[in-house]
C-alpha cells in the first residue's frame, strides 16, 4: 500500500515540484470542473506531465465550495449542471490526449479544435482521478472514464465497503475490470503531540488495505514541522509499504 502527502501541485507549485524531484506524482486533489476551461485544464495537465517527464495526475470533481466561488466571483451552477460538465469535460480529455483535433460540441462547451501540443508523455495519457462518492453520478463516472477514484476515509470501514460495492456494480455495468481502477482515501495525519500518532496513521492504513484500497492521501496539518515530517518518512511510509 502506498501512503502519500496532499500538497498544491498544479499552475506554478506544479512546475516548482517537476522541477525539484524526480519520482513524486503531481496533481490536484481535486480540481472543481467549475474553475477551468476543459481546454485550459487539460493543456496545464498535460504541459506538467512533459515537464515532470510523466508524473503528472488530472484529479477533478463536480465542485463543491459555493462560499468560495461567490467569494472568487466564479460562477457555481446547480449540482446537475455541474455533474453535466464534468462529463463533458472528462470527454474533452480523453479527444484531446488520444492526438484528435476535431470539434467537439457539447451542451455546456464547444471547442473548435481540440489541440493539445505538446502530448503527455504518458500513454494513453495521464491517470484521471475522480474525486468523491455519489452513487448515482460520480462513482458511475469513475467506472466509465477514470483511471483512479478518491474516497472520503472518515466517513468509516463499512461505508467505504459500500461504496466500493457500489463501483465495482457501475463498472461490471460498464463492461470495465474493477481491479483496474487505483483505489485510493483521502484522510488527515495530525501528527502534532496529543493528536495523531504514526500507529495511529498505521492502523488507519492497515484497515484500508484489508476493504481493498492501495493508497490513502492524507493532509498534514503541520507539514512544516520538521518533526512531524520526520515520523512520516521514518515510521508510517516504511510500515505501510509492506501492507
Amino acid at each position: 500500500m502506498r501512503i502519500g502527502l496532499q500538497i498544491p501541485s498544479f499552475s506554478w507549485p506544479g512546475s516548482f515540484l517537476a522541477g525539484h524531484t524526480r519520482r513524486a506524482r503531481l496533481g490536484t486533489l481535486v480540481t472543481g470542473v467549475t474553475y477551468r476551461h476543459p481546454g485550459v485544464l487539460v493543456k496545464v495537465a498535460s504541459t506538467l506531465d512533459v515537464l515532470s517527464g510523466g508524473r503528472a495526475w488530472l484529479g477533478i470533481g463536480a465542485a463543491w465550495f459555493e462560499r468560495e466561488h461567490r467569494g472568487l466571483g466564479v460562477p457555481f451552477p446547480p449540482l446537475a449542471e455541474r455533474f453535466e460538465r464534468l462529463e463533458e469535460t472528462l470527454r474533452i480529455a480523453k479527444q484531446m490526449w488520444l492526438g484528435d483535433a476535431s470539434a467537439f460540441r457539447g451542451r455546456h462547451y464547444e471547442l473548435a479544435e481540440t489541440l493539445c501540443v505538446p502530448r503527455p508523455l504518458q500513454r494513453p495519457h495521464p491517470p484521471i482521478l475522480i474525486g468523491g462518492q455519489g452513487e448515482r453520478k460520480t462513482l458511475r463516472l469513475v467506472a466509465r472514464y477514470a483511471d483512479a477514484c478518491n474516497l472520503f476515509a472518515f466517513v468509516g470501514p463499512e461505508v467505504l465497503r459500500q461504496k466500493l460495492d457500489v463501483l465495482r456494480r457501475h463498472c461490471d455495468a460498464e463492461g470495465r475490470d474493477f481491479a483496474s481502477i487505483h483505489r485510493t482515501a483521502l484522510g488527515s495525519a495530525n501528527l502534532t503531540p496529543g493528536k495523531q500518532s504514526a500507529k495511529d496513521v498505521i492502523r488507519q492504513c492497515e484497515t484500508l488495505a484489508s476493504l481493498g484500497f492501495q493508497e490513502l492521501i492524507v493532509n498534514l496539518p503541520n507539514v512544516e514541522d520538521p518533526a512531524a515530517l520526520g515520523t512520516f518518512a521514518k515510521e508510517i511510509i516504511p510500515a505501510v509499504r509492506e501492507l
